[in-house]
């Protein structure tokens, strides 16, 4: 077991997958001499070289296109969009393209390839470099859809995305890049299950991405006072892991849900819809949403008061247990 940055774990996962598979390529803009904005690719376009780990124009919608024509040819692209609010130009290669295509084709082929988005904000950048985007692609038939949040799982996570046979966009917290953890040497889980972080009894705290750690500081603060949070990271957004969201549920009897994304139409819309629906004469209170708000991503000064906090998820675990 090695202890890793979430960011070293990703690049680990990119050299394994390059090592082990002579057909995966990755693709991005400034991943090769650069080693990426936030150096995920250092040091591979050095060992593997240029005809693997290419750099591309500034041209997202060009970089999906190539990737989806290498996969059609037996390759396994693995692309990076630079940040998350770069994804809107290859967003028609991967709806219209990409997600149809083994649809299309009667599921004859498919196309091996991972989109790999940095998300989130907290590193005090404009709107364009802090989005979060997931809710364009969950509900989107043909694509998986997850986001790490620890070391373990951006390592074996993008591990199994590469390998998997069919499109999976990646979301990275890149707020939690440097973030330390252990890796283990076999994956604890598959890509599409949900992990119970912190047991509990209270109530079901559910998050991804860089919430994830928001609220386990959370659930540390209510133990403080006596009420216990159980804290399930979901990793799969498409397809949500709702056996093990259902199982934590019908114990607690309450749920938060908790992402940084603007509340209308986000994920966690999905999830209380479901919930309610399978769950409605279990639970003791209306599922709960502690979000970004309905606002474009403000400027860095303000962005503290627009991303969940542990004092917003708190209150919002002390009104479902008011109910």
């Amino acid at each position: 077991m090695s202890i890793l940055t979430l960011a070293k774990a990703l690049n680990s996962g990119l050299h394994d997958s390059l090592a082990d598979d002579p057909k995966v390529v990755l693709m991005g803009e400034d991943i090769g001499t650069l080693g990426g904005v936030f150096r995920i690719t250092d040091g591979l376009k050095s060992e593997f070289g240029a005809d693997r780990v290419v750099d591309t124009p500034l041209a997202e919608s060009g970089i999906v296109g190539t990737a989806i024509g290498l996969a059609m040819r037996g390759y396994r692209p693995c692309v990076e969009i630079q940040f998350d609010g770069f994804h809107a130009p290859a967003f028609d290669q991967i709806v219209s393209q990409l997600a149809r295509y083994r649809s299309r084709v009667g599921g004859a082929w498919s196309l091996p390839v991972t989109v790999r988005i940095p998300f989130g904000g907290g590193i005090g950048s404009p709107e364009h470099h802090s989005e979060s985007p997931e809710a364009f692609y969950t509900g989107v038939p043909g694509l998986k859809v997850v986001a790490c949040a620890s070391p373990d799982d951006a390592y074996w996570m993008l591990r199994q995305a590469i390998a998997s046979p069919d499109p999976v966009i990646f979301f990275e917290p890149k707020r939690r890049y440097y973030a330390r953890g252990p890796v283990s040497e076999v994956a604890s889980l598959e890509m599409g299950r949900a992990k119970v972080i912190r047991p509990g009894s209270d109530a079901t705290v559910l998050a991804y991405g860089p919430m994830v750690q928001t609220c386990v500081e959370a659930a540390d603060a209510a133990a403080e006072e006596g009420t216990s949070l159980e804290v399930i990271d979901l990793r799969s957004l498409a397809p949500l892991d709702m056996a093990t969201i259902e199982a934590s549920v019908r114990r607690t009897t309450r749920c938060v849900v908790v992402h940084e994304a603007p509340k209308s139409g986000a994920l966690g819309a999905e999830i209380a819809a479901r919930l309610a629906e399978d769950l409605y004469y279990v639970m003791e209170a209306p599922v709960l949403r502690v979000a970004g708000w309905d606002i474009p991503y403000p400027p860095s000064r303000a962005e503290a008061n627009h991303l969940p906090d542990v004092d917003r998820v708190l209150d919002a675990v002390d009104r479902s247990l008011a109910f």
